[in-house]
């Protein structure tokens, strides 16, 4: 019999225990109640405390992501509700409850509540991205409801002091807890959107239980953001706790001080972005006006050469058509003289004696050469000259007759 027994290597039987109590449904959905007990958050984000009550007590592990949902900061010695599943931590072989939920003793109605209301204004749409108004990057001035003595107001004051010493805050005074409060944020909510002195709303409270919180779960406080014109920051409690107004309004800040982050930038940062910008731009003109000016010069040259090219073009253009008139009106003249010297040498030609001679003429001469013009430049018996065109012949004057 002791044969047929399974022998287990430790590491084999702590994996199936392990398994035993995942298959078991009571065990890996399960729901405890008691208190806290050595609580303490590795640098990991996991949270390790100890379950206990009267008569026993059980380790317990919450790892990151499921502490970050959770609406309350666990301390030592609270009463709580512990949801998740038992497991068996192998390397020790040590009983552990893995948690994915932590609710306060009380908490559980205000949560369902919550819940429900939560889910109701999601299916209508107040949630969406799409609803959000934007934060404007330098408002003229920031509006801050909450109650006059809560360490909320003294913490957005101060951020806002530091980061931006002139920034107006405007504070509108509600009671942020207790019967009435959330009527008394909706009056305030309301009050500065319709005064308009300001372009930003931070609302919001210092850290507390879920039921001092709960006033900004409440519809009045979630109706009056929902129609708020001015845009609303909502900061309520610590960076675990939600409400709410966080998801009605157009942003969530984990805290009142990290509201007054979120609502006004860093004036000397702004400065000195301002400074290096203008450096910036000053270089960029400068530089712009150099290779204007260089661009200038360049087609200022160009249009210097090619003026006088072009003027160079025009005279050369010039030149040629009074060289073509000159010559034109030389030719002409040229042409007129030698016509009138063609007429004089017909004129010239017309009295040239040859021509005379040639036409049958003669002329007749005394032997001296004196030439006889008249009849009576001869006598009877002188001797004469006769010149043709040919030649010339001697003759006697034989006798003579006038006309």
């Amino acid at each position: 019999m002791d044969e047929l027994k399974p022998v287990f290597s430790v590491h084999e039987l702590t994996e199936y225990v392990d398994l035993l109590l995942g298959f078991d449904p009571n065990l890996k959905e399960l729901a405890v109640e008691g208190e806290l007990q050595g609580v303490k958050r590795h640098m990991s984000g996991h949270l390790y405390f100890t379950l206990k009550d009267e008569l026993a007590s059980v380790n317990c592990v919450m790892f990151r992501q499921y502490v970050q949902g959770l609406r309350f900061i666990p301390k030592d010695g609270q009463h709580v509700r512990l949801t998740g599943k038992a497991t068996l931590y192998q390397k020790d072989g040590r009983f552990q409850l893995m948690a994915t939920g932590l609710i306060a003793k009380g908490d559980g109605a205000l949560y369902a509540a919550f819940a429900a209301y939560k889910e109701k204004l999601k299916d209508l749409g107040w949630f969406d991205e799409s609803e959000k108004k934007p934060i404007p990057f330098l408002p003229n001035a920031v509006g801050l409801v909450t109650s006059a003595s809560g360490a909320a107001r003294h913490d957005v004051e101060t951020v806002i002091g530091r980061r931006f010493p002139s920034m107006p805050i405007i504070f509108y005074p509600a009671a942020v807890q207790g019967a009435g409060a959330a009527q008394e944020i909706a009056d305030a909510i309301d009050r500065a959107d319709a005064e308009k002195r300001c372009d930003v709303l931070i609302v919001g409270r210092g850290g507390g239980s879920m039921e001092d919180l709960w006033p900004f779960n409440e519809p009045p406080v979630a109706e009056a953001i929902r129609r708020c014109s001015v845009p609303v920051i909502s900061a309520v409690g610590h960076e675990t706790d939600f409400s709410i107004s966080d998801y009605v309004a157009d942003l969530r800040a984990p805290t009142p001080s990290a509201a007054a982050e979120l609502a006004v930038p860093e004036r000397d940062v702004l400065l000195a972005s301002l400074s290096a910008l203008g450096g910036r731009l000053k270089n960029a003109l400068q530089n712009g006006i150099r290779t204007k000016r260089d661009r200038c010069r360049l087609l200022w040259g160009d249009a210097v050469r090619m003026r006088l090219s072009r003027a160079l073009e025009q005279r050369r253009q010039a030149s040629d058509e009074l060289h073509a008139a000159i010559a034109l009106q030389c030719a002409r003249r040229l042409e007129n003289r030698k016509n009138r010297l063609e007429r004089e040498k017909e004129r010239l030609f017309a009295y040239d004696p040859q021509r005379t001679l040639e036409r049958g003429f003669a002329i007749v001469g005394r032997e001296n050469g004196a030439i006889v013009r008249s009849v009576d430049g001869v006598d009877k018996g002188d001797a004469v000259s006769i010149r043709f065109a040919d030649g010339t012949a001697h003759a006697k004057i034989t006798g003579k007759e006038s006309i």
